[in-house]
């Protein structure tokens, strides 16, 4: 194995356009490094990026917006007040992943270049609007968060593509957000349904809003018929009925263990009126 720790993304880039094989980047290492030593993936070349510059950096910006270092933990936006603020659904969804000590590497990065449709913070970040700083040979392009995954344990990036940083939008005023999952356990487990929910508010009407699924397609959904769904409504009972029927007709997902089709489907609608509930009630400045 090739082991590379380089001094910028440009370098990265060039390392993993030139590699040949199989090619990592390491950030967090949750991922990676369970599958390298569980023998699912043998790296040929691994390129470490935790050592350059600004990657742990949580910076807002003058415009509200804010952006995240590809190496900043789910501990340490769980422990940036100003952040949590902002967008408290996506940082708890960052805060459900793992144990305390997955908590102190893993990152949203990790968390979306895995490519697992389950994967918790993936919808939470559709639904704010996030977007990634890729990259590349040919330079840096910005890429919506819902763009990256094409399917099970694949992304969009090309060879040579790495992503360089995590770019949340301005916050603004009477806005909210939330994420919530089912899992069969009370902690440490994968999402069997996840469903995220952003919007905006002029008064108690919903002026804005985005809804993404977890864990019920090969790939985590941005769904613009539950957003339909609620838009010029006070979230009133005929509103999130409405909600529920839109998340549920967006799955297609599959039987397994942890659970059957019929169940996904059902979940997805009642927790969509859930998230909803609590996005509403945070846009409101109320406890949600």
């Amino acid at each position: 194995m090739n082991y590379h720790s380089p001094a910028s993304f440009a370098e990265a880039s060039a390392l993993a356009a030139n590699a040949t094989g199989i090619t990592r980047f390491l950030a967090g290492g949750t991922d990676v490094l369970v599958q390298l030593r569980s023998d699912v993936v043998t790296p040929d070349t691994l390129i470490d990026i935790k050592k350059i510059d600004g990657v742990h950096d949580i910076t807002r910006n003058a415009d509200g917006s804010w952006t995240l270092g590809v190496a900043a933990t789910g501990a340490e936006m769980t422990e940036h007040a100003d952040l949590g603020r902002d967008w408290p659904g996506l940082v708890e969804a960052m805060d459900l992943i793992g144990s305390t000590q997955v908590q102190g590497r893993a990152t949203l990065t990790g968390n979306l270049c895995n490519g697992s449709p389950a994967a918790d913070s993936v919808p939470a970040m559709i639904a704010a609007g996030v977007t990634v700083t890729v990259t590349g040979p040919s330079g840096d392009r910005e890429v919506a968060v819902e763009d990256i995954p094409t399917g099970p344990g694949k992304t969009s990036l090309a060879k040579g593509e790495v992503i360089s940083a995590i770019n949340i939008p301005a916050r603004g005023e009477n806005g909210g957000d939330a994420y919530l999952r089912f899992i069969p356990r009370t902690e440490m487990d994968i999402a069997v349904v996840g469903v995220a929910v952003n919007l905006r508010l002029d008064g108690d009407i919903i002026t804005e809003a985005r809804v993404s699924l977890g864990a019920v397609a090969p790939t985590v959904l941005l769904v613009e018929d539950c957003a339909k769904a609620i838009i010029g409504s006070a979230l009133d009972d005929a509103a999130l009925d409405a909600l529920a029927a839109a998340a549920s007709a967006a799955c297609n997902p599959i039987d397994d263990k942890r659970g059957t089709i019929a169940f996904r489907t059902e979940v997805a609608g009642v927790l969509a009126k859930r998230a909803a509930k609590i996005a509403y009630a945070r846009a409101k400045g109320e406890q949600a």
